[in-house]
């Protein structure tokens, strides 16, 4: 496929990936995308991934769902053992090919799955006016603790005066 530059391109239906189907909050939509196999700069086959696609998440900060518009545009160097990566130049990830063979669709669904948000938030939902929480702690919590006395926090001090007049 590299000697003769193929290329691919097409829709795929979001439903047909079934791991990103997973990290997503409807399987609705479909990817376009676009596969060039080419000869590197250094003489390496490499694979041009393009895609293009309107995901929907589900943020977690609102819990409202909202669409993600993803594009994708990187190059992989194919490899047919891991210590050949090392000879693939800077903009190119490695990617091993399993016993010789390309799997498609595995490669779109890897990129895509790599191009989700770490923990998705929905744009322009901006946390409450105010809030000054710390991770993993409801605001209202933050804003209690404030006002909590902390009545062992002179105990050292108590302490040490009273060996002091012993």
């Amino acid at each position: 496929m590299v000697a003769g530059r193929r290329s691919f391109e097409g829709m795929l239906p979001v439903a047909d990936l079934p791991r990103l189907v997973d990290a997503l909050a409807k399987d609705s939509g479909e990817v376009a995308y676009n596969l060039d196999f080419e000869q590197g700069q250094l003489g390496g086959p490499e694979l041009h991934v393009r895609l293009a696609a309107r995901l929907t998440l589900e943020c977690q900060r609102t819990l409202q769902l909202f669409e993600w518009p993803v594009e994708v545009d990187t190059r992989l160097g194919l490899l047919a053992e891991e210590e050949d990566a090392a000879a693939l130049p800077g903009e190119c990830e490695p990617l091993l090919l399993d016993h010789g063979a390309l799997q498609p669709r595995r490669v779109i669904e890897d990129e895509l799955l790599l191009a989700l948000p770490l923990v998705p938030v929905k744009p322009g939902s901006e946390a409450l006016q105010g809030e000054r929480s710390t991770p993993g702690q409801a605001p209202q919590d933050a804003e209690r603790e404030e006002a909590v006395t902390h009545p062992f926090a002179d105990l050292r001090e108590l302490l040490e005066t009273h060996k002091k007049h012993r």
